[in-house]
């Protein structure tokens, strides 16, 4: 027997600039994320069923820079509600000055029906994903794990979700 979770409680991040902590403590307020812990070393915000916390590494560790393609996190993805609220975080991202646009608000259907997402870096490099995919997305009727859909993929890439 399993469990129904319930989402994701929180994610801590632990980078190796004051200016991530910096990026996130805004990101996290443009997303009506509430503070609950603040200070030079430690950001932690929390709202829409998610918390993050971004921690300042020790400081004979920051030499070590982030690498998505390395064991551990590859990137975290917030879903927003609707595809304009994709596009204003491009803009509030965007107008930060820090961080790097991977790429701007697009069509994803590949991923779900309706899929719409912008992929952007803080300025340590860890990779945030918005998105949005309407309705019930995979759950759909339609959608690969509703009632007529083809079920779970065993491929994934350029060609969408296949079972190559």
């Amino acid at each position: 027997m399993g469990i129904d979770i319930n989402g994701i409680a929180h994610i801590q991040l632990t980078v190796n600039s004051i200016a991530s902590i910096e990026f996130w403590r805004a990101l996290c307020g443009f997303m009506s994320m509430s503070t609950l812990i603040d200070n030079e070393d430690v950001h932690y915000s929390i709202g829409g069923r998610t918390g993050v916390m971004v921690r300042l590494a020790p400081l004979e560790k920051r030499s070590v820079e982030f690498d998505q393609d390395t064991s551990g996190l590859h990137h975290v993805c917030f879903r927003a509600r609707s595809r304009q609220d994709v596009e204003l975080v491009h803009e509030f991202v965007s107008s930060l000055g820090q961080g790097e646009i991977v790429h701007g608000p697009e069509e994803g259907g590949r991923f779900a029906p309706g899929y719409y997402s912008i992929l952007f870096e803080d300025p340590d490099g860890i990779r945030i994903e918005v998105n949005f995919v309407p309705g019930a997305g995979h759950f759909s009727e339609n959608g690969r794990l509703g009632s007529d859909g083809a079920g779970p993929a065993n491929s994934y890439g350029e060609d969408g979700l296949t079972n190559k």
